[in-house]
């Protein structure tokens, strides 16, 4: 397969997604979004950054990007498709999942390690844990706050649609392990389909041994198990 990570102005995390695949041995290349998805797109990275300086709201400029028409096409008939920090701002602006990421509670940049309690172990991207699992990721945002209407909500969660959490080492959740003030301490969530999902936090930091923790690894590897039927 051969996972094509967009760049747009201002992203600055597609070097690190594109490293972090291959050194899982996924074929990946990263594509200018005025350039159009290749013939060979098997998955799409949507990569962390500043697309646009993240003027008007984080990612919203870059959701009006005609390669985002593409990727919604290629969504809907199956392709794997991540989101990551400032790409899952994209994503949800451009209607890929519900809800929407907008400023911190803290009203601060942050960056730190978080922990994640997986939600569901029956998805490509979770395939490589179990349920309940915490998981070590690292964040850097200032719009990470997850918001979405109580009706929404309700049906996100009722559909099962909830990937990860914040949490504490232990799973336990609450204000006091949430880091940016996200509804029900939400750090990932999926689109209409298991192939699509989007999360604030950062497993292309987490996914090389020779640098560190390598708790990202599963999630990246959800490409994989996308195409194996997983």
């Amino acid at each position: 397969m051969t996972v094509s990570i967009i760049r747009f102005g201002g992203s600055n995390c597609d070097r690190d997604a594109e490293r972090a695949l291959e050194h899982l041995g996924i074929d990946a290349e990263i594509v200018w979004h005025e350039d159009g998805l290749p013939e060979e797109t098997s998955g799409i990275v949507l990569p962390g950054g500043f697309s646009y300086g993240d003027y008007l709201r984080a990612g919203a400029m870059a959701a009006r990007s005609p390669i985002m028409a593409d990727v919604r096409e290629a969504a809907a008939a199956g392709t794997p498709v991540l989101g990551v920090c400032n790409g899952a701002q994209i994503g949800c602006e451009s209607g890929l999942t519900e809800g929407a990421f907008t400023t911190n509670e803290s009203a601060r940049f942050q960056c730190e390690h978080v922990y994640l309690r997986v939600e569901r172990d029956d998805t490509p991207w979770t395939a490589a844990y179990d349920e309940g699992d915490v998981i070590e990721i690292p964040i850097a945002h200032g719009e990470g706050r997850y918001e979405i209407d109580d009706e929404r909500l309700a049906e996100l969660e009722d559909e099962d649609r909830v990937l990860f959490r914040y949490c504490d080492e232990n799973g336990d959740t609450g204000p006091d392990v949430n880091p940016n003030g996200s509804k029900h301490n939400i750090a990932g969530v999926l689109g209409d389909r298991e192939t699509v999902a989007v999360l604030m936090p950062h497993p292309e930091r987490v996914t090389l041994p020779d640098v560190g923790p390598t708790d990202g690894q599963g999630v990246l590897r959800g490409f994989e198990a996308a195409e194996n039927g997983a």
